[in-house]
Formats: C-alpha cells, sequence, structure tokens
C-alpha cells in the first residue's frame, strides 16, 4: 500500500485544516480521515540544501516512517526544519517518534 501524498491541492488542504504539532526538527500537520489507511506527505524547503541532500533527507523519512507507529485515518503532512538537516538516521527517528507520540497525547 502507497501511503503517500502526491497532489498539491491535498497538501495545501492539509496546511489549511490541520492540527500543528512541532519538536525541534520536524512540524507536523494532521487532518482527520475517514479512511483506515494513512497518508503522508514530506515537506523540505529549498531553502535546506540543494536537490541531493533534500532527496536524501526524504529518503530517509519515507524509510522511517515505515518503521514507526503512524495512527490511522488521518493525513499527514511533516514539514522539516533546518535543524533536521544535521541529525543522523537514528535521530531523525527519534525525531520522528517524538513527534508522533506528541501528537497522540495532544489529541
Amino acid at each position: 500500500m502507497d501511503h503517500r501524498l502526491k497532489k498539491n491541492s491535498q497538501f495545501s488542504y492539509i496546511y489549511k485544516k490541520g492540527k500543528r504539532v512541532s519538536t525541534n526538527a520536524f512540524t507536523l500537520f494532521v487532518v482527520k480521515s475517514r479512511f483506515e489507511n494513512y497518508k503522508i506527505g514530506f515537506s523540505i524547503n529549498k531553502k535546506l540544501g540543494k536537490a541531493n541532500i533534500r532527496n536524501k533527507l526524504k529518503r530517509r523519512l519515507k524509510a522511517i516512517s515505515k518503521n514507526i507507529k503512524i495512527p490511522p485515518f488521518c493525513n499527514y503532512v511533516v514539514m522539516v526544519k533546518e535543524y533536521a538537516v544535521s541529525l543522523s538516521f537514528a535521530e531523525l527517528q527519534n525525531e520522528m517518534e517524538k513527534l508522533f507520540n506528541k501528537y497522540e497525547k495532544n489529541s
């Protein structure tokens, strides 16, 4: 099952209507969904680095999102902050887990 958000309209909707939760490395936008499968998209600003750096981050985040527990019935956009660029894979994974745990506590 492909869990990715792809269309710009999907991202825009989630930015407008979503709840927001932040950590040092990420900001998470969440919108409830009626479907059990979650969808997730990653937003990485061009200010954070050249394409190879942004693509590396995106690849790592996709791999991490398959390994951690993500609550169903929601659509997510993870916006990457500048702090995340310097983190290792394990540190990124810890930050993502912290982000979703924070969201579960707040919801």
